[in-house]
Order: C-alpha cells, then sequence, then structure tokens
C-alpha cells in the first residue's frame, strides 16, 4: 500500500471519528434535554394534582366558615377571587403565581378562624382542616421535587457544551414554584 492510499484511509478514519464524536454529543445531549423536560412536565403534573385537590376544598371549607363568621366578608371574597386566578392561569408562571395569592388568602382565612371557637369545634371544619393541612404539605413536597427537576435542567441548559445545542433546539429554563413573599414573614395571630 503506498503511502498516499495510508494518508487517505488513515484521513477518512479520523473524518469519521469526528463526525461520529460530534453526532454522539449532538444526539447524546438533546435526549437529555427531551427526558429532563419530560421530568419536569410529570413533576409538574404532580403538582397540578395536589394544587387541584386543594382547589376542590376551599369551596366547602369557605362555606363552613362562612356560616361562624358573615362579618368576615372580605376574606371570602379574597379567597373566590384568588380561586378564581387558579382556575383562570393558563401557563406554568401564571399558575404559580395565581396559586401563591390563593395560599396567601388561605392563610388570612385561617386567622380568622382563630377569632372564632366555634369554629375549630366543628366536625365539619375540623374534618376540611385536617385535609387542607395534608393537601398542603403533599403540595410541599410535590413543589420540591419540581423544583428539584427544574434544578438539574436549568443547570444542564446553562452548561457548556449543552448551552449551545439547548439553544439550537429552542430548550429554555423553566421557572421554579417560589414560595411567596408573604410566607417569609411570620404570620400574626391575634386573640380579640
Amino acid at each position: 500500500m503506498d503511502a498516499k492510499k495510508r494518508n487517505l484511509i488513515i484521513g477518512i478514519v479520523v473524518v469519521i471519528i469526528i463526525v461520529f464524536a460530534f453526532y454522539s454529543l449532538f444526539a447524546g445531549n438533546y435526549n437529555k434535554f427531551v427526558k429532563m423536560d419530560v421530568a419536569i412536565e410529570t413533576a409538574w403534573s404532580q403538582v397540578e394534582n395536589q394544587l387541584q385537590r386543594r382547589y376542590d376544598l376551599i369551596p366547602n371549607l369557605v362555606e363552613t366558615v362562612k356560616g361562624y363568621a358573615k362579618q368576615e366578608r372580605e376574606v371570602f371574597i379574597k379567597v373566590t377571587e384568588a380561586r378564581a386566578k387558579v382556575g383562570g392561569a393558563g401557563t406554568v408562571s401564571d399558575k404559580i403565581t395565581a396559586n401563591n395569592e390563593l395560599s396567601g388568602a388561605l392563610s388570612r382565612l385561617l386567622l380568622v378562624v382563630e377569632r372564632y371557637p366555634d369554629i375549630k369545634s366543628n366536625q365539619n371544619f375540623l374534618r376540611l382542616q385536617d385535609e387542607l393541612a395534608g393537601t398542603e404539605n403533599r403540595i410541599a413536597v410535590e413543589r420540591m421535587r419540581y423544583n428539584e427537576a427544574v434544578k438539574v435542567y436549568n443547570e444542564a441548559v446553562r452548561s457548556f457544551p449543552a448551552n449551545m445545542i439547548a439553544a439550537m433546539f429552542g430548550f429554555k429554563e423553566h421557572p421554579y414554584f417560589e414560595a411567596p413573599k408573604e410566607a417569609q414573614a411570620p404570620p400574626q395571630v391575634k386573640f380579640d
């Protein structure tokens, strides 16, 4: 075999190796992004399941409290309006914002309960409050899982060289489901 043929074969092998390496880099990263994106969608659907459970509990809770605390009309309106915003939210970011607002309205409703000892002894209210507390715990767990999936994905989207592939195929960072600003301040309970 002469030197020209040998150099040509070596050149072809090198080109094949380079093409295969680039293909592996692109295909591997693309598939990784797809899997992580699906994991985020799955985690978000679990969050939504728990948010829907809370959304369904709220009317019963409000009606139970209404019977005892008729003068707390403003709180009931805020809870109802916040619940309506949750029902009308379309994007993940809108849903996060609406649910954070609903969490704030619910905490104000539960503060109303503190002013009426008769409500706290009502069996229906106690059952609903327990269900709501359990649901809030489930939401916290699912929100944590969602945020973990988002963290892994967002790190990959921003890391080199995967960030170039992410940009090429339109993979963008997902929003975190963060606690509302009101949650950072301790609730104030006042006894009259």
